[in-house]
Order: C-alpha cells, then structure tokens, then sequence
C-alpha cells in the first residue's frame, strides 16, 4: 500500500499544474454503486472493499470518508497509512479539503467519475480559498495500476417484452413526451439500468447487476445507444433499429454531447423530424438539454452549454421505480420461488449443524454438545452461502446472485455489509448468532432477503434485541400512509422499538428493488437521510423494510422483507388524499425461539401467525415433503383466548388474554403445558403477566 500511495504522490507532482490532492471515488464513468472490476479504483489504493467510499490522497495524508455501515469493516480493511473518516461523525470531505489544504490548491478529479453535483458542491466549497477542481486528462489510478483487469466483451441481450411489460416504443414515446412537456429537446442518460430499462436490454459487465456498460441519448426525433459495438449481436441490433436506435461506440458519447448541445446531432444522423419522435415539421421551440446532476458525470457535463441544461432528476428514475403489472407479478412469483430457497437452506443448514456441531438446531434451546470435527466436514461463512446459491440456481429464470451474500456469524454479524472471503471467514458457531442478507437475480424479478438465527441457546439479550427488530420490522410494513409521504417520514417506525432500550442502527431501512435489475434502487428510500425527503412513496413502488440492530465484536441481526406499495382500503379518507399500505412479498420464517414474547403485542403476535401460515400455503408447492414438515414446525401460531370484559377487584374494567400454544414443537408433546397470560387492566393503563 505505501508503495502504491508513493507511486501515485509521484504522478500526483508531475502533472500540470502539480495536484495537492487526489479525489478517488467508489463510481465508475456511470457513478453505479456496483462496479466491474477494472473500475474498483479506490479499492485498488485504500484496500477498502466496501461499495460505498471516497479516498483522499494529499502530499502527506491518505484519508477514507464512508458511511455507518461500513465503520467496522474499514477500520479493519485500512492499514496505518490511513485514517478511516467517519461520515456524520467527522467533517465531510469538501469542509475538510477546504479547511485543511493552502490556499490556492489544486485539487484532481477524473471528471468521468464525479457527479456534476459532487463536483459543483466541491467547487462552491474551494471558493472561499481559491482552489481549484482540476479535471485530470487521464485517470491517475489507471496508470499505476499494473495489473488492472481487462475489459471483458460481454454480449447485450433482449429482455423479452413477458418479463418487461412495455415495449421500447412505449418507453420513447412517453420520455419524448415528458421531454416536450419540460421544453427539451434531448436528455443523456448515464445510469446503467435506466439504459437497460429504456431499451429493454440486459447485459452482464458489472457483477450482480444485468447490465450493460453503455450510455444513451434520446432527443425528441432519434434515439442513440453508445457501448462497444461488439456486444451487439445480429439479433439485438435488429431489435434495436426496429425501434429506430442507433448503436454508436461507447467513446463517441463526448463528441456527440457536443454535437448535442450545438443542435447538430439530429442533422448529422439524417432523421427526419418527427419520423420516431413528437416534433413535427420542425415547429418545437424546445431548446434545453435534460441531465440529471446525481447521475451524469462531469466530463459530459462540461461538454455542454450550462445556459441550455434543465438540470433535474431524469424522468426515467421515477418510471423505473413505478412497476408495471407484469413486473410486478414477475416480482412476487420471483419471491415466491427464493423463499423457497431460502427455507430449504435453512432445513439443509438446521440438519447439518445439529449432526456435525451437536447443536440443540432451530427450535430447541440446549446447550451444544462439544465435538471434534474433522477439517473437511467444517461449515465456514462461505461454504454454506455458497450452498445456498446452490438451491437458488435450481430455480426457474435463475440468473445470479443479485449481491455478494452477506453471511456473517457472531462478530462478523456486526459488520453491516461484512463480505466473507473463503481465505480468511469463519467457521459456523452453534452458540452465536447467524445473518445472512442474500438475493437472486431472475428474469422475472430481483429478490434481497435478511434472515438472522441461532442453532445453540440464545443469551435474554439477544432475544430482546431480535424482538425489537422485529417489532420495528412488523411496524413499518403495516404502516398506513397518506398519499404524498415520503420515506423520511416513515423511517421512524421501524426504530422506535429499539429507541425505547437505547438502542439503533447506522443504515437507512429500505431501498426500491429492480425489476431483474439493481438490487438498490431510487429514486424513493426509507431513510433517516434528507435525500430521502426527496420523492414520495407511491402505488406500485418496491421497497425493502430491513431494521437492524449490531453490537460490535458480539453479534448483528436484521430482518429485511421486500414491500409492495399499494392503496389502502381505509374507513375514512381524510382531505380526500387516499392513503397507502405495503404487501409483502417476501416469504420465509422467523425464528420463534429468538422472540421474546413478552415483548409483543398481541397484535404483533396476530400478524406473525398469519404471515407464517401464509409462507405455508405460498411454499408449500415449492417444497418437499421433509421440508414442508420442517416448514410447519417454523411456523407454528401463537393462538390467543380473548375473555369477556370482567370487572377488576379495584373496580377498574379489565380485559385478560391467554396466550395458548406457546411455540410447541412437535418433539416435546407431552411435557406439562405452560399458559402464558396477559391482563391488562385499561382503567389502571397496568399490565400483569405471568404462566400457569
């Protein structure tokens, strides 16, 4: 690492004017969240793995600003030539920079790699000491990077229109006509999976996510597709001149920005006005070009008339996140058939720890019968993800995995995006904790789902800290909401159970979910952030609902089902806004014996019964006769008595409820039968529990 940070200081000095600082960021020329890996960059000089980072290098300091999920993880990763910034704790980067560097200082950025608004907030923030954002011709990283991997010549393919749901016509049409509407004439698109998305194309260039590396320009008559030509077979170009785009290389995006910008593209193309688009006979005074600053890079940005952009949100982020009924339907069948996967790792995962580790398994509570095990019989973080990838491979439409699993046990469980490497993972532990955050690309649909367990005797603690998850978890998805909320407002719900012992967590507490897309998608989020102020939830959004809780160098749990955003049917409608609710379409179980019952209201137990008796009915067909058995035993309800209002001996009304049924696994029938009961008296507002 000293060598690289000395290499790159080196070709740091010798560019004109000499940099006092390099920006390294995360993103790619695309500013994806996933990034192939010749464009892992700031992990190639920090050792940082995370995908979410920016790196500092100045003359004498290296330093790594990320966010909460990934404190632990960079504290760990970093070595001592660097110092780890904690964002929302330390200065942001720009009031650092501004603050720490001379005056006057040359500060270097690969513009392909910034957003315009990263770039301009930097800019506004060297104002005050003149210094300077120096566009770099090349990227510095790339030429010290001796052993950078190639670019790989992956092919882009059709996504049929069973599984997309609307044709490439109809996605023009409307964007052209939203264009008009603004008074533009042409908009760049640069996100991956908004290109992927407008021209029904899927690709494979960046792992995890089925995407290809392309940009594209859309104006009112033509359309334009930029990436390497030669992953362009017969079949997709004929697809694609079929619905009048034309495939151009991937570097002529910077000319033809320009060309763009100077009203010449059109011409230069021959279209006739009006042949694809809504602009008739030259008659549209639209004169502004449409870039989304979050998204489009600062080099195609600079190629532009700034007095003639209409800087915004691109139109397509908010059609992608609106799912269509197909997709839709392709989500919940997709789910349906990764909660089965799901529960037969868990019946697989359950067996093997009890007959190898002599664990007490997923619905006893006992101590762990110690063992020796031989080398090739032990269960590592990586062996079993990589065994529960196996029950999703043998699923229809089965394309990937949608993220690197997250399967994490005890301590590791604490690091929030922990990624187990097969070098250096750890073992399974019967007596701690075990997370694993995983999803599935299929054509029909991209899953993420978040179980955590335990196979020995969990501490009081940690069942507390489980079931306040999970009362979070529950109380975000049967939030009901008024038309115009946005995710900010939500977030809240899912933290107030923890906030009553102190307790929280770094991360926000849910993201949208592409249509066999990116696993993280906006523009909408649940979140304690501001951005998440920015769009409102609305019908037919995805979002994913995932409270958490973490203890470092102890044990991490989260809960995260995927959500569907509907109307809710409602006794009243207030102003007349109408009001929404979520569905679930994620299916697998809870652990029962990580709840503590106390805990829950009868309520939250009514609801958990009946999400587990529909994981039932929904896997049911998905599932052999063993691991439907194991299935019921998962989900065995809590049946609650309620008695008739009596009269208390204070005279106050009071209504007592029984509590039948208590988790009874089929193993231990026939031992004493224990009632759990509560009363609460409602003059009073006290409770009283206990067991009979």
């Amino acid at each position: 690492m000293a060598d690289i940070l000395a290499s790159l200081r080196s070709l740091m000095a010798s560019q004109s004017p000499p940099l006092d600082a390099l920006l390294v960021p995360s993103e790619d020329y695309h500013q994806s969240e996933y990034v192939s890996a010749r464009d892992k960059r700031r992990e190639f000089v920090s050792g940082f793995t995370g995908s979410a980072g920016l790196a500092l290098i100045t003359k004498n300091e290296a330093r790594l600003w990320t966010d909460g999920r990934y404190f632990l993880q960079a504290t760990q990763q970093l070595s001592d030539q660097w110092k780890l910034m904690r964002i929302g704790e330390d200065p942001p980067v720009d009031a650092w920079m501004s603050d720490n560097l001379q005056k006057e200082a040359a500060i270097g950025i690969d513009p392909w790699c910034v957003s315009v608004d990263t770039a301009q907030r930097w800019e506004r923030a060297f104002a005050k000491k003149n210094q300077k954002l120096v566009q770099t011709s090349t990227n510095l990283i790339d030429e010290i990077w001796k052993n950078r991997p190639p670019a790989e010549i992956n092919p882009a393919v059709d996504h049929p229109l069973e599984f997309a749901g609307r044709s490439v016509a109809e996605k023009l049409k409307a964007l052209r006509e939203k264009l008009s509407s603004e008074k533009a004439r042409g908009i760049i698109i640069t996100t991956l999976d908004e290109v992927a998305w407008l021209y029904n194309i899927r690709g494979s260039d960046v792992s995890y996510s089925p995407v290809v590396h392309a940009f594209a320009i859309v104006t009112l008559n033509s359309a334009f597709l930029y990436l390497d030509k030669r992953k362009v077979s017969s079949k997709v170009s004929s697809s694609l001149q079929a619905n009048g785009i034309e495939v151009r290389q991937y570097g002529a995006v910077s000319s033809d920005a320009a060309m763009l910008a100077s009203n010449q593209l059109d011409q230069a193309t021959g279209v006739n006005s009006g042949q694809n688009g809504v602009c008739q006979n030259d008659t549209c005074d639209n004169d502004l070009i449409w870039v989304d600053p979050a998204s489009c890079c600062y080099a195609l940005f600079s190629r532009l008339d700034a007095n003639k952009l209409l800087l915004q949100q691109s139109p397509l982020a908010l059609a992608k996140a609106l799912k269509n009924p197909v997709e839709l339907d392709g989500l919940k069948n997709a789910h349906i058939r990764d909660g089965a996967a799901v529960v037969q790792y868990l019946v697989w995962l359950d067996k093997q720890m009890q007959e190898i580790y002599g664990a007490s398994g997923y619905f006893l509570e006992g101590e762990v019968t110690s063992k020796k095990i031989p080398e090739t019989m032990k269960l590592t973080e990586v062996s079993v993800s990589d065994k529960l990838e196996g029950f999703r491979a043998s699923k229809e439409h089965f394309r990937g995995l949608s993220f690197p699993t997250i399967s994490s046990v005890g301590p590791n469980a604490a690091i929030i995006h922990y990624s187990p490497q097969a070098k250096t993972c750890a073992e399974l532990d019967p007596n701690s904790i075990y997370l694993f955050d995983s999803g599935a690309q299929y054509l029909d649909g991209t899953t993420d789902i978040t179980r955590t367990v335990h196979f020995g005797k969990p501490s009081a603690h940690e069942k507390a800290c489980y079931t306040s998850v999970l009362k979070g978890h529950i109380a975000l998805g049967n939030a009901r909401f008024p038309n115009g909320t946005n995710g900010y407002s939500l977030d809240i719900l899912a933290r107030i159970p923890l906030w009553r012992y102190g307790l929280d967590y770094r991360h926000g507490t849910g993201h949208g979910i592409g249509s066999y897309l990116n696993v993280h998608e906006g523009p909408h989020q649940i979140s304690f952030r501001p951005q998440a102020r920015n769009v409102p939830l609305q019908v037919s959004m995805t979002v994913t609902d995932e409270p958490g809780y973490y203890e470092d160098g102890n044990f991490g749990i989260r809960l995260e089902n995927v959500l569907v955003i509907k109307e809710a049917d409602t006794e009243f409608n207030f102003s007349d806004k109408g009001y929404l609710s979520f569905e679930h379409i994620t299916w697998a179980p809870y652990q029962i014996k990580l709840i503590d019952l106390s805990i829950l209201t009868p309520e939250e137990i009514q609801w958990l019964n009946r999400y587990h008796l529909k994981c039932r009915e929904i896997l049911g067909p998905y599932l052999d006769t063993n691991e439907m058995e194991w299935l019921k035993k998962a989900t065995e309800p809590f049946l609650f008595i309620s008695l008739l209002p009596i009269t208390s001996s204070l005279g106050y009304h009071c209504s007592i409820h029984l509590l039948l049924g208590i988790w009874w696994p089929h193993d231990v029938i026939g031992t004493p039968l224990t009632l759990n009961f509560m009363a609460v008296d409602e003059g009073m507002k006290t409770s009283a529990g206990g067991n009979r």
